[in-house]
């Protein structure tokens, strides 16, 4: 059976699982998450392989390219990534590579984006499924209202990573409320 290699890195904002398959990063998620179990078995199951803790060499240029972001010298990730998830998930999580560094975006305007202005639930779950945090940034999701709203490494993780990356609230909507 192929393997995924998987080794741990701890955050300034919390711990992170990182998976490489084929010399791609798989997954780079948040160690405690409640959808833990769900989003490996998904991963292995879709990529036919099981986890061996092993260090791999991307983790190391990975690791170096986290170090940047959180010093701020880093706005865009260059690490080949395979994200394993339906088509929908994938057309998602596409979309949500495209929110600049510093900006937010609602679930309604990802889904307008996305062409189906009544799929905010789907566009939700599918946000919630991404297993790449941080590089396929779905902690630039923000309430309708400006609102902080779920995220798999937790609010207190996801107002850090905002206010690393110096976001604010759309322009309708009240700056206060991300922080």
């Amino acid at each position: 059976m192929k393997e995924i290699s998987i080794s741990t890195y701890s955050s300034p904002v919390g711990k992170l699982v990182i998976g490489i398959f084929e010399e791609k990063l798989v997954f780079c998620d948040w160690a405690f998450r409640k959808m833990r179990g769900q989003i490996d078995q998904r991963i292995q199951t879709g990529l036919g392989a099981k986890f061996v803790e092993s260090r791999h060499p991307l983790m190391n240029e990975l690791e170096q390219q986290l170090e940047a972001y959180f010093s701020g010298n880093l706005r865009e990730f260059q690490i080949p990534m395979q994200p394993v998830g339906t088509q929908f998930q994938m057309e998602v999580w596409n979309q949500l590579c495209k929110i600049p560094y510093g900006q937010t975006q609602s679930y309604l305007q990802l889904s307008q984006e996305l062409g189906n202005p009544d799929a905010i639930r789907a566009v939700a779950a599918a946000n919630g499924a991404n297993a790449i945090s941080i590089l396929i940034p779905c902690h630039r999701i923000i309430g309708s209202d400006g609102s902080l709203v779920g995220y798999a490494g937790g609010l207190e993780a996801k107002k850090k990573l905002l206010r690393l990356e110096g976001a604010s609230a759309n322009k309708n909507q009240q700056q206060t409320s991300l922080f």
